[in-house]
């Protein structure tokens, strides 16, 4: 079914000027889902799922946060944070005037997701988590994203020299997640560090004590055999949340090669959210 694309893009006050963030919109109506990306990797990550779910009939956006894809990147660390992230969700549901939506992300975009649930739980319909970086993960984020953010502070030609090189190949010649993967190489090494260092020294995300109060429904994926995005970090936040809905991926590549069976599910739990009648929901400070 063919679906509706539209780009967008609306101001965010991040605290030292109006920054510029994109998004697109999929499909149209009145049930929301929104759809955040990992870290680095451009909003793009999302398409094939946006239209899948736009393509039943809701209304899907994904957005570029701040520091990623086609959204401003400043060089200042102080503008990034997992809640600044949550803030620029919400500011994207005001610009959009929709009271509510399905929030879901991926890594990076799971953990804002939480974030937005545990600050302004009467926006969040539903949430669709993979791969959230909790207690389980924080040593390999740390080896994996420390030694970037340094090579980015101290050796920019390393960043900048491969955004040289990627950035000339025109993304229509090459397979989807190729094209991905050389859009997340098109990064700036000032705007790389400052991200990376606002992320990576505060709140990576809610406690598990505020976990435990956020009470909308959760499709929940996790997979093993990823040291960054543990196993055991997906399942303790199933438990964590009341209610939730815990689905077993074969692996990381699974929603990315072969995404029928995911995708159906995040369908039909989208779908569940909206079909339930809508109350207000509060989570403990």
């Amino acid at each position: 079914m063919l679906v509706s694309e539209r780009v967008g893009q609306f101001f965010f006050d991040s605290g030292s000027g109006k920054e510029r963030l994109e998004y697109t919109e999929y499909g149209a109506g009145r049930h929301w889902v929104v759809l955040l990306h990992g870290q680095l990797i451009p909003r793009r990550m999302h398409q094939p799922l946006a239209r899948a779910l736009a393509g039943e009939g809701l209304h899907v956006v994904t957005l570029d946060l701040l520091g990623h894809g086609r959204s401003d990147r400043p060089a200042d660390p102080l503008v990034y944070s997992m809640s600044a992230f949550g803030d620029q969700v919400v500011a994207l549901l005001d610009h959009l005037r929709a009271d509510q939506a399905v929030i879901g992300g991926t890594s990076l975009g799971a953990n804002v997701s939480l974030e937005v649930a545990a600050a302004s739980p009467d926006r969040v319909r539903g949430l669709i988590i993979e791969m959230p970086v909790l207690d389980n993960a924080l040593d390999a984020a740390i080896v994996a994203f420390v030694p970037l953010m340094f090579a980015a502070r101290y050796a920019p030609i390393t960043v900048n020299g491969v955004r040289m090189l990627t950035r000339p190949v025109p993304r229509g010649l090459v397979p989807f997640w190729a094209g991905i993967w050389l859009d997340t190489m098109d990064q700036r090494a000032d705007s790389v560090a400052a991200m990376l260092h606002g992320t990576i020294f505060g709140r990576v995300a809610p406690s598990s004590r505020q976990r435990r109060q956020i009470t909308a429904p959760a499709m929940i994926v996790g997979h093993t055999a990823d040291p960054i995005h543990p196993f055991a970090d997906s399942r303790m936040l199933a438990d964590e949340l009341p209610g939730s809905e815990f689905v077993r991926a074969s692996s990381i590549l699974e929603w990315r090669f072969r995404p029928d069976r995911l995708n159906q599910k995040a369908i039909e739990f989208s779908q569940r959210c909206w079909e339930t009648p809508g109350r207000g929901r509060r989570t403990a400070t």
